[in-house]
């Protein structure tokens, strides 16, 4: 990984430009694209698979005018009056005929109708009409709105009070207002501090707008063609800004603080994204991983949540790893700091003079450390307490607004008529198999009726097919309390015995009855999903730092974040603690899928920090294996940078609260609280705190599992021994170099061999079959040393294998089987392994000169001349042979290895090494293995220079390098 990132930090300051204007044309692509489509989020609950879900589904095919979008208006008339006198009962009949005649509208029960049920209050100051749209609420548009909302004219002149309720009314426009604007500036002021320059500190936000604007611009594409909820492309904005902020910090930091310590700023910035940036990627793919697995839940609102906020992040990461090297590649060395700056001394001599107040506070932890765990686990603990009063729920009106239209007729139906009317439920009855069909419903009805907080039951009313009825039940209880939810699973459960007593089956739906759906299937995935993430963060930290304890007290620390996170939320949120002053007009239950949300977002964040404190530990006790310096070491060198990051993300995070709706204020205020807690009481308390106490029990891991657990190596030490190897291979001379090499496997090994073979000569490799093809293939690329060091044509190995497997070919001369093809299949075949269509301009012209090249370096020899039609299976072992030297060379190999077997006799004074020799160009290294020096010949090819090496004589582990060969 960390190779890979070198090579691509390497490009991007090389081609700066090239790299810019690609991000410039996909930024213009996606917001040209949003804006031309012009998608607009809506807000979209369905849940398929639920019994709620299904009904409405049903229910839009037999029962249409029941099954769309509904508008209640509620009239309240002034204080002492009725809305049952002459001039207001006009009135409200008056504007009901106008709602009827907008466009869109299908149906309107007014509460003077013979159809309407329950809908004039007792005591006649509320009545409500019911207004039933066409389609459902993603579909009704602005001007249907607007027509019905100004009806209200009407009523109003006659001095009622008029409010519309219905989800339709739900704001789902999404802009940035000013408080979010304020938390990028913030997070500017800490920039500012942490770095002491402008233009470093201007970088990281520039690189997070660009993936802001792409990750938002994508998301509001895929709008015009999928519904999404207006909470996306915020949670995703949120996620963008604060991820991409901290990611190009951490990448910016270490190019900063090498170029203060000499490194070259194009080197810096190439090093800085592969190691740096490997901590950025793996974090982010946490997080993108957590969020993916949102959609293991099974609920498609969240699922595209999901989707857009790991685009986000996804995006943040390309652009922390090519955009910010290509501008850090205009930069050149201006953003070094400054000789004699705070921060230059802080790079250049961070372990003397006077102590930062990283290293002062890791200090006091660590002299009292139980008592630093113990205070963590009871404060986080505390705090978590009011998690256990955790009440989950869908929005609704009451989460609105005060101010806003829905609210108001929510508040207006709660005093009039009880909390209840503001969630009916519809209650469906298949009649298909009955024969008494108004008889059965009043069965129905009073069976509904005497069922516990139930409010008013409406009389059942059939559809025009007469297969399908519908029966509103009213609960006495508010939409998200737990008593309407006990009601939902009473009609449930009695739906069974109405079923067998009148063959009428009966389901519940409604949008009250969808929320509950939501909320128990979210709430049954909570524990499954919390296993997932906390396993997943346990097998991932085990991979970085090859620990078992490292990782599990991460994740412990991570539901310690998690629990006192939500206990702050219900206590503000649904508790009312302190909602004034943070803007929270009324107390609400939590939002469903605000805990799986919080969980899935809070890992990565929190594994972000984490694997930066500990990386740096790691780091520290690999060289010194002093486990008390080790957490001193890479705290102190980690906690300026992490501070930075999570107050960054705080003030991000936190800058929605004040003024975000109703539902990204409370995934706000969680997120804020939880990357607080988590970075300053869980990572740089209890983390140095644990790390200390555990000693070095903390880097214990078992052998069986060290060799089974890919080893990651964001620390870079891959990449370092990478740099010093490629050094060392660019200073060689010769085209193969050899030093203390040694090939094969760790328990069967061959060497240790020094080697150097200069450009164009002749080596002649002699020994055991097994041990020549071992060393072919590692010479080759295919098999990595086991120690020593080995560069091929300028390519260290095996680091920079790519480069030597496409130098080196092999050739096995010794091929005897009849595999049926001719001479010009061969060839052609090779061909088409090394060259794309595009570069085969003239295919039998180039297979041609390769079968005269094949005559003239077989001239005088007793072979018959050869053709493109030329039997392979016919040819002399000779001709046969320098037809497969001859298709490996096209390859164009700048070393050809060929292995002889047991010799290749000559023919008429042609010797195979002549031969291959006169086929090879000048400048190709050819190696010529063989059983024996007997098989080789190579008096006529001395003029490339000859070496020759006896694997016989090197020493060996074991006989058994088959195994190596076939792994």
């Amino acid at each position: 990984m960390a190779t890979f990132l070198y090579r691509i930090g390497h490009f991007a300051y090389r081609r700066a430009w090239l790299v810019i204007g690609v991000w410039v044309v996909i930024l213009g692509g996606i917001l040209g694209a949003n804006a031309a489509l012009g998608g607009q989020t809506q807000e979209s609950f369905a849940i398929p698979g639920t019994e709620s879900q299904d009904a409405i589904d049903k229910l839009a095919e037999v029962f249409p005018q029941a099954a769309g979008a509904a508008v209640q208006v509620v009239y309240q008339a002034p204080d002492g009056a009725s809305v049952s006198d002459p001039q207001y009962e006009t009135a409200i009949t008056t504007m009901g005929t106008a709602l009827a005649d907008v466009d869109g509208v299908n149906s309107v029960i007014d509460p003077f109708s013979e159809y309407a049920s329950g809908a004039i209050s007792d005591d006649d100051s509320t009545a409500f009409t019911q207004v039933q749209l066409a389609g459902q609420s993603s579909d009704v548009s602005d001007a249907t709105l607007d027509a019905i909302t100004d009806t209200a004219a009407t009523a109003e002149a006659a001095g009622l009070t008029v409010a519309f309720g219905g989800q339709v009314f739900q704001d789902n426009t999404f802009g940035i207002t000013v408080t979010e604007v304020f938390g990028v500036l913030f997070a500017g002021v800490v920039l500012l501090i942490t770095f002491g320059s402008l233009m470093a500190a201007g970088m990281p936000l520039l690189m997070a707008l660009v993936g802001v604007g792409v990750a938002i611009g994508g998301i509001g594409t895929v709008s015009a063609f999928v519904a999404v909820s207006s909470t996306a492309p915020m949670l995703a904005m949120m996620l963008g800004l604060a991820v991409g902020i901290d990611y190009s910090l951490f990448i910016l930091s270490r190019h900063r603080n090498q170029m203060a310590n000499g490194v070259d700023p194009h080197e810096s910035a190439a090093t800085s994204v592969a190691t740096a940036g490997s901590a950025v990627v793996f974090a982010g793919i946490t997080v993108i991983i957590a969020l993916l697995g949102l959609l293991v839940v099974g609920i498609p609102f969240l699922s595209v949540m999901g989707l857009g906020a790991a685009f986000a992040v996804l995006i943040s990461i390309a652009v922390a790893i090519t955009l910010l090297p290509a501008v850090l590649g205009l930069a050149k060395g201006r953003l070094a700091p400054k000789p004699g700056s705070r921060g230059h001394r802080r790079a250049t001599t961070p372990d003397t003079g006077r102590p930062t107040l990283g290293h002062r506070w890791v200090a006091i932890v660590l002299k009292a450390p139980v008592v630093a765990v113990l205070a963590v686990v009871g404060i986080l603990g505390v705090m978590a307490i009011p998690a256990l009063s955790l009440d989950l729920n869908l929005p609704d009106s009451e989460s609105e607004p005060v101010d806003s239209t829905q609210y108001q007729a929510f508040k207006l139906i709660e005093s009039g008529f009880g909390p209840g009317y503001n969630g009916p439920l519809i209650v469906m009855v298949d009649i298909t198999q009955t024969t008494d069909i108004f008889g059965d419903l009043d069965t129905i009805t009073a069976e509904l009726r005497d069922l516990p907080d139930v409010a008013h039951v409406s009389d059942g009313q059939p559809n025009e097919t007469v297969d399908t009825a519908i029966i509103q039940v009213m609960p006495e209880s508010s939409p998200s309390s737990p008593k309407t939810k006990e009601l939902v699973q009473a009609i449930r459960d009695l739906a069974p015995s109405i079923n067998d007593d009148l063959g009428t089956p009966v389901t519940v739906t409604g949008a009250t009855a969808v929320s509950i759906d939501i909320s128990n299937r979210l709430t049954n995935a909570l524990v499954p999903f919390a296993l997932i993430v906390v396993g997943l963060s346990i097998i991932l930290l085990t991979m970085v730092f090859r620990s078992i304890f490292v990782p599990i007290k991460a994740a412990l620390g991570f539901l310690l974040s998690v629990f006192a996170s939500l206990g702050a939320t219900v206590a503000i949120f649904q508790w009312g603690w302190l909602a004034d002053l943070l803007g929270v007009s009324n107390p609400v239950p939590i939002l469903s899928f605000l805990p799986i949300l919080l969980m899935a977002v809070l890992f990565g964040l929190a594994m972000d920090y984490e694997v930066f404190l500990v990386s740096g530990m790691r780091e520290e006790f690999v060289k010194t294996g002093n486990a008390r310096r080790s957490v001193v070491h890479g705290f102190s060198h980690a906690a300026r940078v992490v501070t930075a990051a999570a107050l960054i993300m705080f003030f991000v995070f936190f800058a929605f609260v004040p003024e975000g709706s109703g539902a990204i204020k409370g995934i706000a205020f969680a997120l804020a609280v939880g990357v607080f807690l988590d970075a300053f009481l869980v990572r740089m308390t209890l983390v140095p705190a644990a790390m200390a106490l555990a000693g070095n029990a903390a880097w214990w891991l078992p052998r069986w599992l060290a060799r089974i657990l890919p080893n990651v190596d964001i620390e870079g030490e891959g990449l370092r021994q990478h740099l010093h190897d490629s050094a060392w291979a660019r200073a060689q001379t010769d085209d193969i170099t050899a030093d203390g090499l040694v090939v094969g496997l760790p328990e069967s090994r061959l060497g240790p061999i020094d080697l150097a073979v200069d450009t164009g000569s002749l080596l002649v490799l002699t020994g055991a079959d097994a041990d020549r093809r071992v060393l072919a293939a590692t010479l080759a690329g295919r098999l990595d040393p086991v120690a020593g060091r080995l560069q091929v044509r300028g390519a260290a190995l095996p680091s920079d294998r790519a480069v030597a497997m496409r130098s080196v070919a092999l050739a096995d001369a010794s091929d005897t089987r009849d595999n049926g093809l001719t001479v010009g299949e061969v060839l052609a075949e090779r061909l088409d392994l090394v060259q794309s269509l595009f570069q085969s301009r003239n295919r039998a012209a180039e297979l041609q000169a390769w079968v005269d090249r094949l005559n003239l370096a077989l001239a005088g020899s007793a072979s018959v001349r050869l053709s493109l039609d030329s039997n392979l299976s016919q040819l002399s072992a000779l001709a046969r042979a320098a037809t497969l030297v001859a298709a490996a060379l096209t390859e164009r190999p700048g070393v050809l290895i060929v292995d002889l077997g047991g010799g290749i006799p000559a023919e008429a004074g042609q010797n195979p090494a002549a031969v291959f020799s006169a086929l090879a160009p000048a400048d190709t290294t050819l190696i010529l293995s063989a059983a024996q020096q007997g098989d080789v010949d190579p008096a006529t090819a001395q003029d490339r220079g000859l070496q020759r090496l006896d694997l016989g004589s090197i020493p060996t582990s074991s006989t058994d390098t088959r195994k190596a060969l076939q792994l």
